[in-house]
């Protein structure tokens, strides 16, 4: 119930915040041409976890995509609750950020360890959350994930 309601949430905030919040160029990409990107690039990489989870490019908030590639991070809700705290110590700050963080952790107190866990690896990690991602389709994951230790 929890996650539906979380997911419920998203979906109604996810058009506002595109619209009012991300002021940055939707990228021009096929979703299907990023299955021909190199191996380990991080194009392919996107491509694949698209395929895989069955997404679809979400115009103007591409990136997030991207961090789930580079930082290995799955899609449930809590993940996702998760991500969110592992980019709050990289650096990371928005007011969608903080909106995650707090709901999350008041629909997920049992998994605050794990969520300490994300922010303390984000910490570690040199801040990336705001790079031009869509700049770095053709970058190996692996050399972007060294070069960030991420």
């Amino acid at each position: 119930m929890r996650d539906y309601l979380i997911e419920k949430l998203y979906e109604s905030s996810k058009k506002p915040y595109q619209k009012y919040f991300k002021k940055n160029e939707p990228w021009k990409i096929d979703k299907t041409k990023l299955l021909d990107y190199p191996q380990e690039s991080l194009g392919l990489g996107l491509g694949n976890f698209l395929y895989t989870n069955h997404f679809d490019i979400q115009e103007k908030l591409e990136d997030h995509d991207i961090i789930h590639v580079l930082t290995n991070t799955g899609v449930s809700v809590y993940e996702e609750i998760g991500m969110q705290y592992y980019l709050f110590g990289n650096g990371k700050r928005s007011l969608y950020l903080y909106m995650v963080i707090l709901t999350g952790t008041l629909f997920y107190p049992k998994r605050i360890k794990y969520f300490i866990e994300q922010y303390k690896k984000g910490k570690k990690a040199l801040p990336f959350h705001y790079l031009d991602f869509s700049k770095m389709l053709l970058v190996p994951i692996p050399s972007i994930q060294q070069t960030f230790k991420i």
